[in-house]
């Protein structure tokens, strides 16, 4: 008797769906250039003013079919803070262990008291102000506005084939898991939300998604 292995489950990104969503990425972004600009100020005389340090934070992200980029951030941490406490809260998370007692379920997998982290970087972390610098990126054609959350190096490690394919897609600011997820949902949860965006791929739907980021930001649902 032969037994037949289950097939390997596979994702392909339509060409003419990337050139567009690459348009919709750069006109949208320059469209809203002024007003990021302007809130950039803002923000970063904040960070000067609250903790000593650089404005802006530069991180190491995995992108598209496993490239790393350098992704750009407001930062919202004091400077040299220990990055091994965040590396094991990663691996609890992923391990579906939730990382806060919260009753509402609201915020049951972010970490909310972590010491790192400043007044000022509570306060953009919360509202997901600290991810505008993430616009750059966005133009130098590393992201997309819409797409999967970038993941750290470490956490990639720990993949499995299944979990990569939410990497065939561009990483975005905002996304289904963004919008709908957040702390709120297991990662196993956030892998199945990037997984079916993927597969279901509708400019329409990158619209919709943009526009249910900006009451997400102005209520900081699901952030901490």
């Amino acid at each position: 008797m032969v037994v037949q292995s289950a097939p390997v489950r596979t994702i392909s990104i339509n060409t003419g769906y990337i050139r567009a969503k690459r348009v919709f990425d750069i006109a949208l972004t320059l469209l809203i250039a002024p007003l990021v600009i302007l809130a950039g100020i803002v923000i970063a005389l904040c960070i000067k003013l609250d903790s000593k340090g650089p404005v802006f934070f530069r991180q190491k992200r995995i992108g598209q079919d496993g490239v790393e980029f350098g992704m750009l951030k407001f930062r919202s941490m004091y400077t040299n803070s220990d990055q091994k406490a965040h590396q094991e809260k990663i691996i609890q998370y992923m391990n579906g262990a939730k990382l806060h007692d919260d009753s509402s379920g609201k915020l049951a997998y972010k970490d909310v008291n972590d010491p790192r982290i400043t007044r000022v970087g509570r306060f953009i972390r919360k509202t997901s102000l600290d991810e505008l610098p993430q616009f750059w990126n966005v133009l130098r054609g590393k992201m997309s506005l819409v797409g999967p959350r970038p993941p750290l190096p470490y956490e990639v490690e720990l993949y499995t084939s299944y979990e990569w394919l939410r990497m065939v897609g561009k990483p975005g600011i905002t996304g289904t898991w963004q919008v709908y997820g957040r702390s709120r949902v297991t990662f196993q949860n956030m892998v199945e939300m990037d997984i079916e965006y993927l597969e279901h791929q509708s400019l329409w739907k990158d619209f919709q998604l943009v526009v249910l980021t900006v009451p997400v930001m102005i209520f900081a649902r699901g952030g901490a």
